[in-house]
Order: structure tokens, then sequence, then C-alpha cells
């Protein structure tokens, strides 16, 4: 796998299979499904060979090349509810 952190905080932002063709340029990173506009070659580092954690989602964990952490500040996004669930 591969992860895209961001530098100042290491937060993992995006995961991508081994095969995905990641471009990390000085204005933006191109990804095979979208453009990464607030992450480029001067605030984020391509990390390739990972292996995330089971429950990875983007934000949750902090990666510093070896390790990876439980990102403290991490809220779990709420479910909305169904309509008509509270009648």
């Amino acid at each position: 796998m591969k992860t895209i952190i961001e530098n100042t905080t290491n937060l993992s932002k995006y995961m991508f299979e081994d095969a995905a063709v990641i471009s990390v340029e000085a204005g933006s990173i191109t990804t095979p499904d979208f453009i990464v506009g607030d992450l480029n070659s001067g605030n984020c580092t391509l990390v390739e060979g990972v292996t995330a954690p089971a429950d990875w989602v983007g934000n949750k964990y902090t990666f510093d090349g070896t390790t990876w952490a439980v990102n403290a500040d991490y809220v779990e996004p709420v479910e909305p509810e169904e309509e008509g669930a509270s009648e």
C-alpha cells in the first residue's frame, strides 16, 4: 500500500494500492481518481510499502515512516439518521 502523509502533522491523509500511479508535484497530487489541491511536494510525503491498520480512514492515524499511531484528535463521523427513524 501507499499513503500520503502531511509533513507537519504526520497525518495519513490517503491510502492507495501499490499499483496506483500517484504523481506528487509542486502544485498538487494527481491520483488515479482525483486531484488533491491542498497537498503537494512541499507539504507532504508519499510513503510506499506500508501496511495500514485494518480500520484505517484518512486523518485517523499518524505515520512516522515506521509506526502507526491513533490521532488523539480524531473524531468518528456521525452517521445521519434515516428519515423517519425518530418518529
